[in-house]
């Protein structure tokens, strides 16, 4: 998500044991040309595991990383440890964030336990710059970090009101539809990317409007949309403000954005136009093998998520539009603990492992979209293609997403209220409950959470 963070004298506390966002998406790797790489796995254990090379006389950098990052799959550790010879890196992986964070947030507090460099989702990043930034490192003043390489919001996601930048960003999610091309075209639909995307250009209305054109004449047994879960994200994604104000105060039962989203996808589930699964669970990923919904709200590292879980021949089938309105999902920063064993080395490493070029090489291996907007022009971006899109510019699609994202007020329980709408709220849609119902049955919910 697209933000800006909360000074922490207007945060709300909430208090309680802070949740991570579900994982996105399963850790197997997934090169570009075999399809783009999702973000978190599924499996809630911890994978130690270090790069190759090492030995006496050397400085070990260590990195605590959630789900696959996927700078060792795309040989950026090994770059690095060739470039400098007296360096080894390993990284110790937690495969689901939501099992990471709290674990990062107890060591941050207690000052202890922490590795050189620490990665923190988008989801998390406000929290930890309001509580937790005295115990990083300033990352502006590393070696070669230049602001002006990220893009701007991005790079003010981890940083202070006193102007400290303690994150360097590595991804971000700019958000397009994937679609099924010949879903559409059984469906009377257009098929033309450019045709699709004038459908529903600028409202999400129109997108849901499409669904029921699709839903009369589309093949039977199958839905226009995924899941309510990925269409409520999506909407949300696009606003300016949602969950929070400016001021740092919770407003999503007031936010009339919000309730509109809610209002809108239950009304999509209440006429049958999105499939009855929550996203990232075994029921859905059969949805995608079986080719039972048309089209999803898609991220780039989406695309490995499709691709892992289709059958062989879904491969080309796939085509992306432009959503309604530009908004963003996912995407990760890298610290530096000031009371790691490495700091000034730790702080090299992350400089470079987030430049422009590893960042553009990381997309083309494993299709984490860069957030250094820096790398939008650089051949692995412009030139990249994947396995279920065919000849779909993806690179230029998500590049120009990316630059239209909203600036957008992220709070430190933002999670907690987004997992609150979606598994507690507007799935119940698709099992038969009113939306008033599922309303109510989200906020008490996330109520409940917010108040622990």
């Amino acid at each position: 998500m697209r933000a800006r963070t909360l000074p922490l004298s207007r945060q709300r506390s909430g208090g309680g044991k802070p949740i991570a966002r579900k994982a996105l998406a399963v850790a197997a790797v997934v090169s570009l040309g075999t399809g783009l790489l999702a973000g978190c796995a599924d499996d809630g254990g911890d994978d130690s595991d270090s790069s190759s090379g090492g030995g006496e006389g050397k400085t070990t950098i260590t990195l605590g990383l959630f789900g696959t990052m996927g700078f060792k799959e795309a040989g950026l550790y090994a770059e690095y440890e060739k470039l400098n010879p007296d360096i080894k890196i390993a990284e110790n992986v937690v495969e689901r964030n939501e099992n990471y964070y709290p674990a990062l947030l107890n060591h941050l507090t207690t000052n202890s336990g922490l590795q050189d460099v620490q990665a923190v989702e988008v989801g998390n990043i406000a929290e930890i710059v309001g509580t937790q930034a005295a115990k990083l490192e300033d990352l502006s003043k590393a070696p070669g970090v230049k602001k002006e390489n990220w893009l701007e919001w991005k790079w003010e996601q981890a940083t202070t009101k006193d102007g400290q930048t303690i994150g360097l960003g590595t991804d971000v999610g700019p958000m397009a539809i994937c679609y099924r091309k010949d879903l559409f075209e059984k469906a009377g639909l257009p098929s033309d990317r450019a045709e699709v995307a004038k459908l529903w250009a600028g409202d999400w209305k129109k997108f849901v409007q499409v669904g029921e054109d699709y839903k009369k004449k589309g093949p039977k047994g199958t839905t226009f949309l995924d899941s309510p879960g990925g269409l409520i994200n999506a909407i949300l994604s696009s606003e300016e403000e949602k969950f929070y104000d400016a001021s740092g105060e919770v407003i999503y039962k007031t936010n009339p954005a919000v309730k509109n989203a809610f209002d809108l996808t239950a009304e999509a589930a209440e006429k049958g136009l999105v499939g009855a699964q929550t996203q990232f669970q075994p029921a859905w990923d059969q949805t995608i093998a079986n080719n039972k919904f048309a089209a999803m709200a898609c991220p780039p590292w989406m695309l490995g998520y499709i691709k892992g879980k289709s059958q062989p021949d879904a491969a080309g089938k796939w085509d992306v539009a432009v959503a309604p309105k530009s908004g963003n999902w996912g995407g990760s920063f890298l610290s530096v603990p000031k009371n790691g064993k490495n700091v000034d080395e730790a702080k090299k490493l992350v400089a470079w492992l987030t430049a422009p070029e590893q960042q553009a090489k990381l997309f083309k291996v494993q299709g984490s979209f860069p957030s250094a907007q820096a790398a939008f022009d650089s051949p692995e971006v412009t030139g990249a293609k994947n396995d279920m899109t065919g000849d779909a510019p993806i690179g230029t699609i998500f590049s120009e997403a990316a630059k239209q994202i909203p600036v957008q007020v992220i709070g430190p329980k933002d999670q907690i209220i987004q997992q609150g709408l979606t598994d507690n709220g507007v799935i119940l849609v698709t099992k038969g409950k009113s939306a008033k119902e599922a309303w109510e049955t989200a906020t008490k919910t996330i109520d409940n959470n917010l108040d622990k």
